[in-house]
C-alpha cells in the first residue's frame, strides 16, 4: 500500500470511515523530524499494507483537522481504529520503535 494524503474535507472518509486501522502523521514542509519519518512512514505503509492505512495531513493546508484533535507539536501521529483515536506520539522515532508502537495499537 501507498501512504495516502488527506485533507479536512476528505478526512473523515479516509479515517473516520475506514475499516481498517488508519496510522495519521501530522506533518509540514518545513518540519526536519516530519522529512526524516517520510521514508519510515513508507517503509511501514509497504510492511503493514494489508493491516492498517498511512495517511499524511499536511497541518499548514488543512489547519482544522489537526486543531480538532489537538496537534500542538509535529510530527505527530495517531493511530484510529473504527474511527476512534486509541493512541497519540509527538515527535520522530526510529522505525523499530514505530512499528513496535503501531503493531501494539493493532
Amino acid at each position: 500500500m501507498t501512504v495516502h494524503a488527506a485533507t479536512d474535507s476528505s478526512f473523515e472518509a479516509d479515517v473516520i470511515n475506514e475499516e481498517m486501522p488508519v496510522l495519521v502523521d501530522f506533518w509540514a514542509e518545513w518540519c526536519g523530524p516530519c522529512k526524516m519519518l517520510a521514508p519510515i512512514l513508507d517503509d511501514l505503509s509497504t510492511e503493514l499494507g494489508e493491516k492498517v492505512k498511512v495517511v499524511k495531513v499536511n497541518i499548514d493546508a488543512n489547519p482544522e483537522t489537526p486543531t480538532k484533535y489537538g496537534v500542538r507539536g509535529i510530527p505527530t501521529l495517531m493511530i484510529f481504529k473504527g474511527g476512534e483515536l486509541v493512541d497519540t506520539k509527538v515527535g520522530a522515532m526510529p522505525k523499530q520503535a514505530m512499528s513496535e508502537w503501531v503493531n501494539s495499537a493493532l
